[in-house]
């Protein structure tokens, strides 16, 4: 079963998260190694969309019962015309790690697209 949350397109979009995923992790009984390494990852795929994309932003959370494994997925308007104010403040040094980042705390991630949306996705190895 995949859990979906509607986040609405602000900085504070992040932090609601990780609010939804850690109740959800939590009800999930995911360890604390586990749950930090997922938590981060949707942090970075909500800042991203925030400052990248346009709205809407949906978050699905599901995880799979046979491997464990945390499937988080980002759905957002496509990018946008311009980046956020964050981003657009920014030097190049000070941002454009995330992928980086994603890439080390899961098994997998990446990106498709639907019409209307585009789906971002990452798999965190989740073994309680």
């Amino acid at each position: 079963m995949t859990c979906v949350y509607a986040l609405a397109h602000c900085p504070e979009a992040a932090g609601e998260a990780r609010k939804i995923t850690k109740r959800v992790l939590t009800q999930w009984s995911v360890a604390d190694e586990a749950a930090d390494s997922v938590l981060l990852t949707v942090s970075e795929l909500v800042t991203n969309a925030v400052e990248h994309a346009q709205p809407p932003l949906n978050l699905g959370l599901r995880r799979d019962p046979g491997t464990r494994c945390v499937h988080i997925e980002l759905s957002d308007g496509g990018p946008a015309a311009t980046d956020g104010d964050w981003a657009a403040s920014c030097t190049r040094g000070e941002h454009g790690r995330g992928l980086a980042i994603i890439d080390r705390l899961t098994a997998a991630h990446g990106d498709r697209q639907e019409p209307g949306h585009v789906i971002h996705w990452a798999d965190v190895d989740a073994h309680a």
